[in-house]
């Protein structure tokens, strides 16, 4: 894919793969609206959950959207459950493919792809110790003073959710000192505390939806440690102005760093991947 950097190529031969949450989409806590109430921008609502509004994006990032999606390939590429993603009801066509779980789930026409869940499972079962091992040791370690919520992901993964100012300074970092070894993962965002098996990746599903597609340029975007390997199989990528990757100076050479932050961000990069793609016809 690497080779098509640069170049802007014919109708249908474009994917973009995008993180959702702190990328695309925002919750009222992730909006950062700095500017002063008359200048800020009107929101759509894109996600409700239990009967109440939950993640924005600008109306004009709607409409960019839209008009990605008649272009080009567009692939929502998250962390989220299946069930969390289905949440989600963003402007425009549905998209063919959506990659869920952190890769560990390929929905095709909004379907389960349980051959690509079937290997994914052997993989993580031949390169990462067992989801169990790991609940033990978060179950350890946690304490109750800031913990709030432990989950597990589709069988997949685990997270935490946790009151982030009572976090204690440096455990996260311990956490992911302990799991390296174990072949997983560690990703603060937000209030959440995600650990991951390394094979479970975002840029392994991106990979069978290029085989399947074949696309030949890839544009990227994301903001997380968990979207590090999608924005290196790339062609193009974008981060904004805040996250892990922001936080820790993660670049590439084709990635761009954007200043913006919050939900202004999310439209900043529709606006440059609909430029970047500028162009090519309707996407099949």
């Amino acid at each position: 894919m690497a080779s098509g950097a640069g170049l802007t190529l014919p109708a249908g031969r474009t994917l973009v793969a995008s993180d959702l949450d702190r990328t695309l989409i925002y919750s009222t806590g992730a909006l950062a609206l700095a500017m002063p109430d008359e200048h800020a921008p009107r929101l759509l609502c894109v996600e409700v959950h239990e009967a109440k509004p939950l993640s924005y994006m600008t109306e004009a990032a709607g409409r960019l959207l839209v008009e990605l999606g008649d272009t080009v390939r567009f692939v929502p590429t998250t962390t989220r459950t299946r069930k969390q993603y289905r949440r989600i009801s963003l402007p425009g066509r549905q998209p063919r493919y959506a990659i869920c779980a952190n890769g560990g789930h390929l929905l095709v026409d909004g379907r389960t792809d349980h051959d690509w869940n079937a290997e994914m499972r052997r993989r993580l079962a031949d390169g990462s110790a067992p989801l169990e091992e790991i609940q033990a040791h978060l179950a350890a370690t946690s304490d109750p003073e800031w913990l709030r919520k432990e989950r597990v992901a589709e069988d997949l993964f685990a997270y935490l959710v946790v009151e982030r100012e009572r976090l204690p300074a440096g455990w996260v970092k311990e956490l992911a000192a302990w799991a390296e070894p174990r072949g997983w993962t560690v990703s603060l965002q937000g209030r959440k505390i995600y650990a991951v098996p390394k094979p479970l990746s975002k840029s392994a599903a991106l990979a069978e939806v290029v085989r399947r597609t074949g696309v030949e340029q890839v544009l990227a975007a994301g903001d997380s440690l968990l979207d590090a390997d999608l924005l290196a199989a790339a062609d193009t990528g974008w981060t904004p102005g805040h996250g892990e990757l922001a936080d820790t100076g993660w670049t590439a050479p084709h990635v761009t760093a954007l200043a913006t932050v919050g939900v202004a961000a999310g439209e900043e990069i529709l606006r440059r991947m609909l430029a970047r793609s500028a162009g090519e016809g309707t996407a099949p």
